[in-house]
């Protein structure tokens, strides 16, 4: 053999070697990477996630909520909880939530208004009430009624509510208080809350002598004590509406009308809320 032949087959037989090598180096890879992704839970493989942005109040009920879906339905659910009006300037701004719900309808009806809810999809979900709080230790006494004193009550403290400007807690408070005469009184006494649970701390840690929150709210922290219930006809009803966003992904829905249905509604109400009658809307 010449030495140009002998140089050929050399080279020759260094390629096939080298894409021998390379073809093994890559299905090893190929097989390391099927390997890893079966030892992935399934869930993380496959398994859709939807984004519910809820007002604070809504947290306890629907963790629980979302615990027990999460059990029947092969979807993640993940939540964020804060003001409604924080979450709904979040959605305008573009953050990729499935579902908004919303502790009043101004929140809503703002979205609705620039096209970023699925207005077919809303409906009015839950209700509650609003009451005064005090530290569970607390010995204040106040029945809520035109001109009661709740100033005098306060002492040198402040009143916590979620930012009437707002939040809607603030919002029913303020109009609540207007009607009863006393927010004049107490206006310049707030301790503005940016949620109502951030409220409930206040209270709950005696940062501030009274609190003005929802029931569902006053029964989440043992550290509270409802001093006493606003009548209903203090303020506008207090509704928390849900709707799917434009942006929604096929799954939400079914996880709208769990929490809408027997299921859901038990939980909302073991929490503290009230249910709308099914039949309406």
């Amino acid at each position: 053999m010449s030495p140009q032949s002998w140089y050929r087959y050399v080279q020759l037989n260094i390629t096939k070697f080298t894409c021998f090598n390379m073809s093994r180096t890559l299905l090893s890879l190929g097989l390391l990477c099927l390997t890893i992704t079966a030892s992935l839970p399934a869930a993380e493989v496959q398994q859709p996630q939807i984004l519910v942005f809820a007002a604070a109040s809504l947290t306890d009920a629907l963790q629980e909520a979302s615990a027990a879906y999460e059990k029947t339905a092969h979807v993640k659910v993940k939540s964020s909880f804060d003001s409604s009006s924080v979450l709904a300037r979040q959605i305008e701004a573009g953050a990729p939530a499935d579902v908004f719900i919303s502790a009043d309808t101004t929140w809503m009806d703002y979205l609705q208004s620039r096209n970023l809810i699925q207005a077919a999809s809303r409906k009015n979900l839950l209700g509650n009430q609003l009451v005064l709080i005090a530290p569970a230790d607390s010995q204040i006494q106040l029945k809520i009624a035109p001109h009661f004193p709740l100033a005098a009550a306060l002492g040198e403290g402040k009143l916590a509510t979620g930012d009437p400007d707002s939040v809607p807690a603030g919002r029913y408070a303020r109009s609540a208080l207007t009607k009863l005469g006393v927010w004049d009184s107490v206006a310049p006494r707030l301790a503005r809350a940016e949620n109502v649970r951030v409220a409930l701390i206040y209270v709950a840690r005696g940062e501030a002598p009274l609190g003005i929150v929802y029931t569902s709210d006053a029964l989440a922290d043992k550290r509270v004590r409802v001093v006493d219930t606003f009548p209903a006809d203090t303020h506008e009803p207090i509704v928390y509406p849900i709707a799917l966003t434009t942006s929604a992904k096929s799954e939400a829905a079914a996880f709208v009308a769990y929490l809408a249905g027997p299921q859901g509604r038990e939980i909302f109400v073991k929490y503290g809320f009230t249910v709308p009658d099914p039949r309406g809307r």
